[in-house]
């Protein structure tokens, strides 16, 4: 600051004097010229142009003092700034371990934390910034580029959208309304139908049967709402909304949704060339905390034995075609689908006894590919979906995953049936489940003439590996330690261990006829590769490798059978338990000394074996 306030002076000084200095010439000039003029004309326009010079440079002067001048008084209307300038208040942060407050939130106060954190505890994302963002809000066009030079028929069918939702928030459904009316041609939607599944929450009463109103005032009938008496479920809903549609084809979508620019045009010309294929748009994330889009490429939509679904990849066909905006087959729904209102109720509409969440889309895949249908996923219809941080409709939906997938399996899977059981770690026989009563669906399957489940393997999902080999599977114990349990031990890593018995993933074990033993969760696809036990040949600890790469460097072949010992077949030694001074035990490779191992569920003639206690 001493520095710049020197120079300025400095500068300030010299330019003064100059200005001084050539005012005595310019008047010595002056008085110069005078003389002249009487003696020689030329001579006294000679003096003149020297004049003009002078003033010129006299006028520069004066601008570089004036703008010298205005300089410090800026400087110093700046210094009094600063000084006045308060020191912002750093605002402590109420939930750092909150999901919601990981990249977003930082200008928020005490307040503003305290209801948005509520708010996301609520509905499981950030409800509170929704409430703030515009309902039309501008979402970037991220369909693939050649979807933008595509052309569709004036005469398309007809829409009916559905929107289910369970206790969302109002600005949600409220966004979601208005998108579609927003970018979908009024010819061509016929209604938005919002079904709600018995919400709790007040404002999805009056508050939203105002908006409902106020739409419906500029588009007479175009928004209807119907409302469970009780909470029935996500399938349900979604058969709700179905049953009143009018339109030539069916959309039912989730309420937390935004649609993309043109998602109807090619779902609906898709349809009218085949009314017997079942859709899905792609989707883009939408931030369960910044409400920001995050662009999905196409992908087909899978499952695995345990029916959860999961993104896969098209069959190699579709990536030869070079193009990213044509149809890709697909083995299942995701469970956002669009079909052909008549032809869905023709295949079974959606399974009426799947219960409260999950499953349903899968049932659904397999049984339209089966029964004379197809289904495909559809790159130029975009549609933005929340990736919510919880469900609202129970805190853990592995209970009714695992009910609703032994319900397909047994409708569907034929003698492949029990690989739900062994994904889900339940016996074959009586695993105590209740999944209702399915003689309508196999009725229906029946009066369809569908296919065997092979041919769903063979030409639709080859992807999905089916186990043929397997002895047993479940926790594998040792009677020297019986709470203890065979576990994959810390990951990355190349040891197995012994655990606490808590029957997840991680002790999940399978012994294969082959002599194989596998830990870790229990793989569907071909492409995923199964960790198998292995006798190193020297010292205490057995490894844990990759079965195919293991299979010519490894002792990965051990023999076993329920109640006996676990040998390796090339090392003679056994897969055993040793005891520590403290009393801990460890699991190790040693000289065999008969000790006796169970596994949880076996195949054949020993039947089942119930879990330890």
């Amino acid at each position: 600051m001493r520095h710049s306030w020197f120079k300025g002076s400095l500068v300030l000084v010299v330019a003064v004097s100059a200005w001084l200095y050539l005012g005595s010439i310019k008047r010595e000039v002056h008085i110069h010229s005078q003389r002249l003029q009487r003696a020689h004309h030329n001579e006294s326009i000679r003096g003149q142009g020297m004049l003009k010079r002078m003033d010129k440079i006299e006028d520069n002067i004066n601008r570089l003092l004036n703008l010298m001048e205005m300089n410090d008084k800026r400087g110093k209307k700046a210094e009094m700034k600063k000084e006045k300038k308060v020191v912002k208040k750093v605002v402590k942060k109420l939930y750092p371990n909150s999901y919601l407050f990981i990249k977003w939130g930082d200008h928020l106060s005490e307040e503003e934390q305290k209801e948005a954190e509520s708010l996301f505890q609520n509905y499981g994302y950030n409800a509170f910034l929704s409430d703030r963002l515009p309902l039309n809000r501008d979402i970037p066009d991220t369909r693939p580029a050649r979807c933008a030079e595509k052309n569709y028929p004036d005469d398309l069918p007809s829409l009916s959208v559905v929107l289910i939702f369970l206790n969302e928030a109002l600005s949600i459904i409220q966004r979601a309304v208005r998108s579609i009316i927003h970018k979908t041609p009024a010819r061509l939607l016929q209604e938005i139908i919002l079904v709600d599944d018995h919400s709790t929450n007040e404002d999805l009463r009056d508050k939203l049967d105002e908006y409902i109103h106020s739409i419906n005032q500029e588009r007479s009938g175009l928004v209807k709402k119907l409302r469970h008496s009780e909470q029935l479920g996500l399938t349900q809903a979604r058969l709700s909304g179905w049953r009143i549609a009018v339109g030539d084809v069916v959309a039912i979508l989730d309420a937390h949704i935004e649609v993309h620019v043109q998602w109807a045009e090619p779902l609906l010309a898709r349809i009218k060339e085949d009314r017997t294929v079942i859709l899905t748009p792609v989707f883009d994330k939408v931030g369960f905390d910044d409400l920001k889009i995050t662009p999905y490429d196409p992908s087909a939509h899978g499952f695995d034995w345990a029916m959860w679904c999961m993104y896969v990849s098209f069959k190699p066909e579709w990536y030869a075609l070079k193009d990213n905006s044509q149809p890709g087959k697909s083995p299942s729904v995701m469970g956002i689908l669009v079909a052909d209102r008549k032809f869905f109720g023709e295949i079974g509409s959606l399974d009426g006894g799947m219960k409260i969440y999950g499953g349903e889309n899968v049932e659904l895949g397999i049984r339209v590919w089966l029964c004379g249908g197809s289904i495909e996923v559809i790159p130029c219809s975009k549609v933005a979906h929340i990736e919510r941080i919880h469900k609202p409709y129970l805190p853990d939906m592995h209970a009714m995953m695992k009910r609703n997938g032994l319900r397909v399996a047994e409708v569907w899977l034929d003698e492949y049936k029990y690989h739900v059981n062994v994904a889900w770690n339940l016996p074959i026989q009586n695993h105590g489940i209740d999944i209702g009563d399915v003689t309508e669906r196999k009725k229906l399957r029946e009066r369809l003439k569908c296919k065997p489940f092979q041919w769903y393997l063979d030409n639709v999902y080859p992807l999905l590996q089916p186990t043929t080999d397997l002895f047993g599977y479940g926790a594998l114990i040792n009677d020297l330690a019986p709470g203890k349990c065979v576990d994959q031990g810390p990951t990355p890593g190349d040891t197995p261990i012994l655990y606490g018995c808590h029957f997840h993933s991680s002790q999940y074990c399978s012994y294969h006829t082959d002599g194989q033993l596998h830990i870790g969760a229990f793989k569907s696809h071909k492409q995923l590769t199964d960790r198998c036990v292995v006798d190193p040949g020297s010292g205490l600890l057995p490894g844990l490798y990759n079965c195919k790469p293991a299979q010519k460097t490894r002792h990965m072949l051990w023999d076993f059978k329920q109640g006996g010992a676990i040998r390796n077949r090339d090392t003679d030694r056994c897969l055993e338990v040793a005891a520590s001074q403290d009393g801990s035990f460890r699991l190790v490779v040693q000289q065999c000394t008969s000790q006796v191992w169970k596994i949880q569920h076996v195949f054949g003639g020993d039947g089942p074996q119930k879990r330890p206690e």
